[in-house]
This record gives C-alpha cells, structure tokens and sequence, in this order.
C-alpha cells in the first residue's frame, strides 16, 4: 500500500510539474520583429552572460555593430569569441567597463567615443542582485550604485551622441522587483536598515523613474527610452541566493522561469521594433506594455532621484 501511494503521489506530482511547465511555456511571448539594425551602434552592458549575451547574439545577426561592456576580463574575452562564434560574425568589440565604478565608467565611455562617433542604441543591462551590504568606491549602496548610478552616468554622457546620431532608443533594465522597492531619500544607501531584497527593488524602482524623467527631458528629440522586465531568468545574477535555496529551486527552474534567450526577448523587442516612438517612456514585460508600482509613475519623486543622482555623480544634463 505504501508502495501505491508513493507512485500515486509521484505520478500526481510529475502531471502537475509538467502542466505548470507548459503553461509557463505558452505565457512567455517571443519577439516577432525581423527588423534589420545593419551599421547600426549598440551599447550592451553586462554582455558576457545570460540575457546581455544573448541580446548581443541576437543584434549581432540582425547587422549591428555590437559594443560588449564588461566588467571582468576574463569572461569577458571568451564570452567575445563565443557571441562572434554563435552569431556568424566579427563586429562585436570589448571594453571594459565597471558600473559599480564612476571613474571606470568614465574610461568606458572616453575609449568608445575615441572609436565611435555614432550611437543608434544603449541597452543598459548589467546589475547586481540580492548581495550582501556593501559600497562601492564612490560610497554608494552596491546594488543602487551598480544598477543606477553607474548607468545613470554612463548615459547622460553619451546622451550628446545619441542625440546627433539620431532615432536612437535606450533601455534600461529593470524588474518586477521593483514593487518591493521604495525610493527612501533619508536613507538612500541603506546605512540605517539594510535588506538586500529591498534595496534591490529600490534600485529597479529607480531604473523605472530614471527611465520616465529621460523619457521627459528627451521630448523635442528622437530619442527614445523604455524600461523592460525580462521576466525571471536563472542567470548568474542569483549567485547571491544562499547555495541551499539555489539548489533547492534548481529542480523547478523550468516551471517558472525562462531561459536566457526567452528573457532576452522583449529588450530586443525595444531595441529593434518599429513604431514603439510613441510608448517612450514606458514600463515592458513579455514583449509588451504593462503595469509599474504606483511610485515608478511619481514625477516627483522622478526629478528628486534625477536631482540627486546628478548630485552624487557630478553629471548634469546637457544635450
């Protein structure tokens, strides 16, 4: 009898995984576009793995002129040989770039601008996720200072030749975790009451506002921005979950999230689509437009994180 029972309950558990599978599997939307990007451009930021690696491949194949900004070298170099290898070919280049780092961003941005004078597309991809506390060299909280104020530097210093270059886009990748965060000014770096779960939303909250306030201030050119949620991918961006969640999760990955190439889908979405001009300045999920926390849509809120931002990285607007 208990024999009967273990291979019911196992039977009963295996059907319900594999439906779960499938209707996860139905939910996730492709990219349908086939436009071309030939001689354009782009920018990717943390493309030597998971879903920036796989937007590389992707651009590369559609005629772009791919720009992989890494931060570690080593990775970097093989992931280079391996998106020119997967896409079928060789304009794809490496710098290096650190965005939990000002002064490496800077560098970045000094050594592509030495190269390139044209910039068709910024996807603003790399982050950090759920880390234990720490600062970065400019003192900030690492998960806000890597994912906004590294990103926030980076692009308002190449707004200039985005916006000479013409019909350029911007992406920043944020996440549904941004529900959890709250933009808490009096607290900004998490010096007073720390959890990475939260400061982790906060920087994705601030992807979002950052994302509406350029979308404001680029009216009156033809620069567009957007903001994307790529769903949940198992990537190296969990490699701070505690081992034992991770390995606990690993068996129901499929059920409930995508892999990198399906997580990829709606930034390229944003970065080739024709006709998204009028949804600049809106929140993407699963290759659609779709609904942000009530504090992303804040204006107020959006030009005091602006203000501040411009502050702690010593960059004003100015295009």
């Amino acid at each position: 009898m208990f024999l009967l029972n273990l291979f019911v309950f196992l039977s009963a558990g295996i059907i319900v995984y594999f439906i779960i599978y499938v209707l996860n599997q139905l939910y996730i939307r492709m990219c349908k576009s086939t436009a071309r990007v030939d001689g354009k451009v782009v920018i990717i930021t943390g493309s030597n793995t998971g879903i920036g690696k796989t937007t590389a491949i992707d651009l590369a194949q559609r005629g772009a002129i791919i720009v992989l900004a890494c931060r570690n070298s080593e990775k970097s170099n093989a992931a280079l040989k391996d998106i020119k290898r997967s896409s079928g070919v060789n304009c794809v280049y490496l710098m290096q770039a650190d965005l939990s780092s000002l002064k490496s961003v800077k560098k970045f941005v000094a050594e592509f601008l030495g190269k390139f004078s044209k910039l068709h597309i910024l996807i603003n991809n790399a982050g950090v996720m759920m880390c234990p506390y720490e600062k970065t060299e400019n003192g900030f909280e690492k998960q806000l200072g890597t994912n906004h104020f590294g990103h926030f530097l980076l692009t308002n210093l190449l707004l200039k030749t985005m916006v000479q270059t013409g019909n350029s886009r911007i992406i920043n990748v944020s996440s549904y975790g941004h529900w959890f965060g709250t933009m808490n000014f009096d607290d900004i770096h998490s010096e007073k009451h720390y959890i990475s779960i939260k400061a982790y939303g906060r920087s994705k909250l601030a992807n979002i506002l950052f994302t509406k306030e350029l979308h404001r201030k680029l009216i009156g050119t033809s620069v567009t921005a957007f903001a994307v949620h790529p769903g949940a991918v198992f990537t190296e961006l969990g490699r701070y979950l505690p081992g034992i969640l991770q390995f606990v999760l690993r068996p129901f990955v499929p059920c409930f999230t995508k892999t990198p190439t399906q997580g990829a889908q709606t930034q390229i979405l944003c970065a080739v689509a024709e006709g998204l001009e009028k949804d600049s300045g809106k929140y993407f999920e699963n290759c659609a437009v779709a609904l942000s926390s009530k504090e992303s849509k804040d204006e107020g809120v959006a030009k005091k994180l602006w203000d501040l931002s411009e502050v702690l990285t010593n960059c004003k607007f100015d295009i």
